[in-house]
């Protein structure tokens, strides 16, 4: 009966489909995060406003705000979810592809309004996709489901953190977002042939129902304790590296790589690492399950901040960047995903769209308040110390484990606390 639920739980069209709608929602960040900083360097922007780009992700933090919309009402053309994700598709193809005929020199305010657009869009398609998936993976299949979608997600980094800065060596910058933004046309493409994972859902009544109930049924269902315990965790555990990854193609840049080494080495040790990182750390969470696989992802994920301080050291060492962006992929690739399968656990598939949406938000909050912040730091503090910093924050997420996903719960009887992690 295990192998059986095993194959089934790997080898089915369910998991395709989280392959797309990894790499389709992790494109348009991975533009803001590593293409946008990239190009504004070059471009001789310096690293303190870099760095406060990181506020245009605001529309991640604040999602959960319009999530009841698209919960509630269902747009006139291929269903509830399909009909969102065709409109923020196509609206994320346009502004991304906006951004390259903007000169940041002459007009930084333009581009600022620009990424706030691919910001937003890309947030409400986050909030559409994450409903979709939650719907569609029964239970036994979040952890290899979301585990295929993340890694998909970061593979999608290779277009603008790769690609795209090799091109960028030959081409001019508009050719370059345009090519990135044609990309888009794999989320379009899976919108036009998937079905709705519920084909006639029950929706909210009214929007009131679709704004009060997700929260009310969180807090009944988790206790008011036990919500505050779980919505500290899902702040603090990604805090560390989210803010070691945010100046990521700046600092690769102030090492001394120029932007075909950084395109063609991360374009290699990635594809290695989101390829062993998909199908072993999915493996891994279906034979550990999702509260040992945090933890265990969790410690890889520290080491690999550690990686980007020891490169701040060694200097342009091609084979030193090959494996620390190898080891980041795998580490925080694989906690990216125990992470994001404990929030699809946590949330109620009834309330898909707005809890799912509360609870990435929330996760989303260090990446757009304190990124913002972490070019000042650099400059006042280098990068080594900074990398250490980051590392420091890592660890109360790593302690809150006892008290949200206790290493044996499920194997023994439960507490209180482990209940709450269920």
């Amino acid at each position: 009966m295990y192998r059986q639920s095993f194959k089934e739980a790997i080898l089915n069209r369910r998991m395709l489909i989280c392959v797309f709608t990894g790499f389709t929602s992790g494109l348009p960040l991975y533009v803001l995060i590593q293409l946008v900083p990239a190009w504004l360097r070059v471009e001789g922007v310096g690293l303190a406003e870099i760095g406060l780009f990181a506020l245009v992700g605001f529309p991640y933090t604040w999602k959960f705000f319009w999530s009841p919309i698209m919960d509630r009402y269902a747009l006139p053309l291929l269903g509830r979810r399909r009909g969102w994700m065709l409109v923020t598709q196509v609206a994320l193809l346009i502004s991304i592809a906006a951004l390259g005929f903007v000169r940041p020199e002459l007009s930084i305010w333009t581009v600022a309004y620009l990424a706030g657009a691919v910001a937003f869009f890309s947030a409400s398609q986050d909030i559409v996709l994450d409903a979709y998936r939650r719907e569609l993976l029964p239970d036994i299949e979040l952890g290899i489901g979301n585990a295929i979608h993340v890694q998909a997600y970061r593979l999608a980094g290779l277009v603008p953190g790769a690609l795209a800065l090799i091109l960028a060596d030959f081409l001019p910058w508009h050719i370059v977002f345009a090519v990135v933004a044609l990309f888009m046309g794999v989320g379009l493409v899976l919108t036009l042939i998937i079905q709705e994972a519920i084909a006639n859902p029950s929706l909210p009544q009214t929007l009131r129902e679709a704004v009060v109930e997700p929260f009310r049924e969180f807090i009944d269902r988790k206790g008011l304790g036990g919500a505050a315990i779980i919505l500290a965790f899902m702040f603090l555990y990604k805090l560390g590296d989210n803010m070691a990854t945010a100046l990521q193609s700046p600092f690769f840049l102030d090492v001394g790589f120029t932007l075909t080494q950084i395109g063609a080495i991360s374009k290699v040790a990635a594809l290695v690492a989101v390829t062993v990182g998909g199908l072993g750390g999915g493996i891994i969470m279906i034979k550990l399950g999702i509260n040992r696989a945090l933890w265990l992802f969790g410690v890889v994920q520290v080491i690999s901040i550690l990686g980007f301080a020891l490169l701040s050291t060694v200097g342009a060492n091609p084979w030193v960047l090959g494996g620390v962006v190898a080891f980041e992929y795998l580490g925080v690739g694989l906690g990216t995903a125990a992470f994001t399968a404990f929030i699809a656990r946590t949330t109620n598939p009834v309330f898909a769209a707005t809890q799912f949406a509360l609870f990435t938000a929330l996760a989303a909050v260090p990446r757009t308040f304190a990124n913002s912040v972490t070019g000042i730091i650099v400059e006042q503090i280098g990068w080594t110390t900074f990398f250490l910093l980051c590392t420091v924050l890592a660890m109360p997420g790593m302690l809150l484990l006892f008290k949200v996903a206790p290493w044996n719960a499920g194997l023994g009887r439960q507490t209180t606390t482990d209940a709450a992690s269920q």
